[in-house]
């Protein structure tokens, strides 16, 4: 890691498209090292689009991203994949392997990318899966887990190969109150104890107010505000008011852009 700046990542003046569809128009972001930085907003922004681009899962249209001093755009493959090693990943939903075990669900990233033995491997696994308190469930399957159990291990999995970033992917979704609080004290705990940098994505409010550093909100293919949960939720802007206190009405439209109704419904031109 180069320890000569604090921005761990610069996102700047960056456009992309989808189809027809601009997802993002001049957006800037910069997120410090050893902290846990929220990507959030509206659904359909682009927040996941936004984390496939900080790991060259796709391009972008213009601008750059820059992660620890490395320009992605510029890597050639196999540096690409040796870059990708740095990330840790929480998918949606923890996307656990339904025919592996939990204990082979987390060992699987060190089997494919190292040649540990695998009295090494075990010692790793049963590590993670401790310090997310299921060393226990070893050898259940995922289909046996609950869903707040499944997001852990999924977490443990996340973090086997030591990664210096790690992504979480709307990490509280579908989880009860008691699960949900669980998550927000291991994603603080992890990122302390591991001196990592995290990056949340998320619209779930009260969680990341509990524990992020510094929140960034997109809206219309820009960042609408940025700054400390309290700062976002003492804005003055309609859009972060709107996102912030859960507000049906405001500037972020119910209907999706849409030709007219009845024109559509009827197939005929509206006199």
């Amino acid at each position: 890691m180069n320890d000569a700046t604090d921005n761990l990542i610069e996102i700047r003046d960056l456009d992309y498209t989808r189809g027809r569809r601009q997802i993002f128009r001049g957006l800037n972001i910069t997120i410090k090292r050893g902290q846990i930085t929220a990507i959030m907003g509206p659904s359909g922004t682009g927040k996941t689009t936004l984390l496939n681009l900080i790991t060259r899962q796709l391009r972008p249209d213009r601008g750059s991203i820059v992660v620890d001093g490395i320009n992605i755009s510029a890597l050639n493959q196999k540096e690409l994949y040796r870059f990708r090693r740095r990330f840790g990943m929480l998918f949606q939903n923890g996307a656990l392997l339904t025919d592996l075990s939990v204990f082979e669900n987390v060992a699987f990233p060190l089997r494919e990318h190292t040649k540990l033995p695998n009295r090494l491997i075990r010692h790793i696994v049963l590590t993670k899966l401790h310090a997310v308190g299921l060393r226990g469930a070893a050898d259940m399957m995922p289909s046996e887990l609950s869903g707040g159990m499944a997001r852990r291990i999924a977490l443990a999995r996340a973090m086997v190969m030591d990664p210096d970033i790690l992504i979480y992917d709307e990490p509280f979704v579908g989880l009860d109150p008691i699960s949900m609080g669980v998550i927000v004290r291991l994603v603080r705990q992890m990122n302390d104890a591991l001196g990592i940098s995290s990056i949340l994505v998320s619209h779930d409010v009260q969680e990341i107010a509990a524990v992020a550093d510094c929140s960034y909100l997109i809206a219309d293919g820009k960042v609408a505000a940025s700054g400390s949960p309290d700062e976002l939720s003492n804005t003055s802007s309609e859009v972060v008011k709107q996102f912030m206190h859960g507000m049906a009405d405001g500037p972020v439209a119910f209907h999706y852009a849409a030709p007219n109704y009845a024109e559509q419904l009827l197939g005929r031109d509206v006199e």
